[in-house]
């Protein structure tokens, strides 16, 4: 079996002592990182980052380690064990993660908001210019219509004869027809282009109370008043991803509401009208992430309530041009950053709260 890589240089204690924990479960199964990774679907470089301390692994990968070891040994893994290695985790999380590394993650997403503002800013201008001078052209072609119907009108006893001299009439009108159809779709084209550029800028706006809120280590300043703080829907089919989410947004001190399916989550919103945000998981059974969303965002009741979609799919465009394609105001990826969490959330609270108080 090949030996693992070295463990990672200038790694804090609490990285390296998850990392040799998870060495000497893994090790335990007698199978190479290639073999294990095609067992568990994962890609053979990242299972090795995981397990030489560099890359910090989601829970779920530790759960299913658990789980695997279980078989091989035919015994089930110690409670004592399992409570050890997520103490370990814990700590690795929080060793990793700071407000400078929060800051860095959150400018990355203003960046790539930005971008896309300034891309669609930029095809709505020439999608705009195209949409101008094809309704040019057609009220050109308007005008010469219309003086070739008038023509015929004043002259009808002479129309065989004018219908010989102007043989390019139902050419003019065939050359109209197909411009206002072009028209048509360069202006649903504008209009997209301008809402995602609305969504980007949205998006911005949000990013850098966001970084704000992280840079002072600080939640936001929140309206006074008597008004109650709101809760926060936290949506998630794995528990102990629940658990993680619990322990990080205690801080905030608001109710928060956990569930483990879609269903539950649309229950939830019944019973309750004031969440300030909603925190979902995207790999979800029955209803997933993206089609609890469309049904949130089709009631009336509930279509305003800001939707996170916190998922281990990646970080990839496409991933997050679905997310923000369903109604989600954000999308982060897992294992995620505790500060941008806490901040991201405290932004939407002191919005809530904003509204509420006028």
């Amino acid at each position: 079996m090949p030996k693992l890589q070295p463990l990672g240089d200038d790694l804090n204690d609490a990285s390296r002592a998850l990392a040799e924990a998870l060495r000497e479960l893994f090790e335990s199964l007698h199978l190479s990182v290639r073999r294990y990774a095609a067992r568990r679907r994962l890609d053979p470089g990242t299972v090795s980052r995981y397990l030489n301390g560099t890359r910090l692994p989601p829970w779920q990968v530790i759960s299913d380690l658990f789980t695997d070891v279980a078989e091989h040994r035919g015994t089930a893994v110690t409670t004592e064990a399992i409570e050890l290695v997520r103490g370990l985790y814990g700590s690795a999380v929080d060793a990793a993660s700071s407000p400078k590394h929060a800051v860095e993650i959150l400018e990355q997403q203003l960046a790539d908001a930005d971008h896309i503002s300034r891309r669609s800013s930029v095809r709505g201008d020439v999608l705009g210019d195209a949409l101008l001078d094809r309704t040019q052209r057609i009220a050109d072609l308007e005008t010469r219509l219309n003086q070739l119907e008038a023509d015929r009108i004043a002259e009808r006893k002479w129309a065989d004869e004018l219908a010989q001299a102007h043989p390019d009439v139902s050419g003019l009108i065939q050359e109209r027809n197909a411009l206002q159809m072009e028209v048509e779709r360069l202006g649903a084209a504008l209009a997209e282009a301008q809402a995602q550029r609305a969504a980007a800028e949205g998006r911005c706006d949000l990013l850098e109370r966001q970084l704000d809120a992280v840079e002072q280590a600080t939640a936001p300043a929140l309206p006074t008043g008597p008004q109650d703080m709101p809760k926060i829907l936290i949506v998630d089919d794995q528990p102990d991803n629940l658990l993680a989410m619990t322990a990080v947004l205690a801080t905030l001190e608001q109710e928060l509401v956990t569930v483990s399916s879609g269903r539950e989550a649309l229950k939830a919103l019944l019973d309750h009208d004031d969440f300030a945000v909603i925190i979902m998981d995207v790999q979800m059974p029955e209803m997933d992430g993206y089609e609890t969303c469309a049904h949130i965002k089709r009631r009336p009741r509930t279509r305003d309530v800001p939707i996170i979609f916190l998922t281990a799919m990646g970080t990839g465009s496409e991933h997050s041009a679905r997310g923000y394609a369903a109604g989600a105001v954000d999308y982060i990826s897992k294992p995620f950053d505790p500060w941008a969490l806490r901040a991201k959330v405290a932004v939407f609270t002191s919005i809530y709260l904003e509204r509420h108080s006028q």
